[in-house]
């Protein structure tokens, strides 16, 4: 059954991230991509007009949108010879880094096939995306110091709703599809808006008592997992409204329901057990779980998709360390919905999650004016990759472990355990 104001409803997500994720500023430029796909899919652009027309309302001086095809990335692993796969078109990343330099606005718009790059030489994908990592570097870098206001956000499409809702027709399932979207991201309530400036006040309240706490490490404890993760002196937990450099606060994710902090790269000790499946570089990696030692993954195995798990681990020396731990309750709206999204964006919203690689330099005091050094000094990982992992379930405990070795409850039971 088609969704009722179908068009009205793109409209109000449309603003809503214009106005909540990005707080577009007149006079700012607005660039519209997806680096994972080399640029925001064809399909999507019925919505990615309505923002565009979102974006001019709220006095953008121009939008730009570049435009990519997820399909001529497999073609290329499918038919090019291996030595060309490093190949690389430079013009996007001097155009990314020109919106960078001159404090203007990103919006990533993600829609894509979990399974695209499943049943391919895990080594190609290896070699293209690595090279993909390497040329997004200064911008990842931007990114991690939020040099300027940026959000990521999703997009129903036919090969990504086929495989969230699989017994349904095509149509049927881009429709379900749109409608969950619309309901996680609270488009059904009355006055959108402002049920997210509410959301956005109860996260920072948490994210305030757990930055106050300043807490030396957390315990994580749940079937497969014994995990020890230190946190560095000057953390800071972050969630929902952040202030970028340019001096515009803004909501990186649509949805969200995370408070995150960053991890010491050098302390972390014990194995954890994924929750959910993995949607990494076009493959799935399945029932996987990770052993530390000293900060550094030395073991780890999986049912499905452990070469593709290896290639990311051996991406580079920090690929194979946690640049981010996040806190999710299992009773988050995305959780409760029962649908496993196989995308990173909504599926880390409903589960608390972890990260192998480069840390977010705001999530430590001072840290957006460190070089690569001095952030490895104080705890701070350096990666090209940044890659989200699930871990929460309604079996997870976690300990807050105080600088005095005493421990409080966090979480019990996949849920918090203190009230704010």
């Amino acid at each position: 059954m088609p969704i009722p104001d179908f068009e009205k409803k793109l409209e109000h997500y449309a603003d809503l991230v214009v106005q909540v994720g990005l707080n577009l500023r007149p006079g700012q430029r607005l660039m519209i991509g997806n680096p994972s796909t080399r640029g925001v899919l064809l399909h999507t652009a019925p919505l990615v007009r309505k923002i565009a027309a979102s974006a001019y309302r709220a006095g953008a001086r121009l939008v730009d949108v570049l435009w990519g095809d997820e399909a001529l990335i497999k073609l290329r692993l499918e038919n090019a010879s291996k030595e060309t796969l490093t190949e690389y078109p430079a013009w996007q990343i001097k155009g990314l880094q020109d919106y960078f330099e001159k404090g203007d606005a990103l919006l990533t718009v993600r829609s894509n096939n979990p399974d695209l790059l499943s049943g391919l030489d895990a080594e190609l994908v290896g070699i293209i995306q690595k090279t993909h990592l390497e040329h997004m570097a200064p911008s990842s870098e931007a990114i991690s110091r939020n040099a300027i206001n940026w959000c990521v956000i999703t997009a129903s499409g036919p090969d990504w709703a086929a495989k969230v809702f699989p017994s349904l027709s095509p149509q049927a399932a881009e429709e379900k599809l749109w409608q969950v979207i619309f309901e996680i991201c609270r488009l059904d309530r009355p006055d959108p808006v402002g049920a997210w400036k509410e959301h956005i006040q109860n996260l920072l309240k948490r994210s305030a008592y757990l930055e106050a706490k300043q807490y030396a490490a957390l315990h994580y404890t749940a079937p497969g997992t014994d995990l020890t993760i230190g946190l560095p002196a000057g953390h800071r937990w972050i969630s929902a409204r952040m202030p970028a450099q340019n001096g515009i606060e803004f909501t990186a994710n649509l949805p969200t329901e995370e408070v995150f902090t960053m991890p010491h790269c050098a302390q972390v000790d014990g194995t954890v057990r994924a929750s959910m499946p993995l949607s990494y570089s076009g493959a799935l990696i399945e029932d996987f779980s990770l052993t530390f030692e000293q900060g550094r993954v030395v073991r780890f195995s999986a049912r499905k998709g452990e070469a593709t798990l290896k290639k990311l681990i051996e991406t580079d020396e920090g690929s194979a360390r946690l640049g981010e731990v996040a806190l999710v309750p299992y009773s988050s709206p995305i959780s409760q919905s029962g649908i496993l999204f196989y995308d990173p964006l909504i599926d880390e919203n409903a589960s608390c999650h972890l990260a192998l690689g480069r840390a977010y330099r705001f999530t430590l005091r001072e840290g957006e004016g460190l070089n690569d050094e001095q952030f490895r000094a104080r705890g701070g990982n350096v990666s090209l990759a940044h890659v989200d992992f699930m871990v929460g379930s309604a079996e997870l405990d976690i300990d807050g472990i105080r600088p005095d070795g005493s421990r409080e409850p966090v979480f019990r039971r996949g849920e918090w355990a203190f009230d704010v």
